[in-house]
């Protein structure tokens, strides 16, 4: 008696094709964390510029004390990572580095 093996072979194929979807799904999902938080470092050195030329004038966001420059910080780190992803920078880098692999 010989034994039908189609309907396995077939199985093992389409398991295939899906753990390469699941695959490149996980890798699109990392490669997009990675570029949204370059886009956030990219925010925090514009914010901390244009934070650091707020120092000379009397009417800065946060008053001169002890912790002005830890404030400033957190407050950047905070800004930056909120408005990551919408700028269009990581998108633009997610597609140009998706298209490179």
């Amino acid at each position: 008696m010989q034994a039908d093996n189609s309907v396995a072979l077939l199985n093992a194929n389409y398991s295939g094709a899906l753990n390469k979807v699941s695959s490149t799904n996980s890798s699109d999902a990392a490669l997009r964390e990675q570029t949204d938080k370059f886009e956030a470092f990219f925010l925090k050195q514009v914010l901390d510029i244009a934070m650091n030329s707020e120092d000379n004038s009397e009417n800065s966001l946060f008053p001169k004390d002890a912790g002005d420059k830890i404030y400033k910080s957190m407050y950047n780190d905070t800004m930056s990572t909120a408005l990551s992803g919408n700028l269009g920078l990581s998108e633009m880098l997610f597609n140009y580095l998706k298209e490179g692999r």
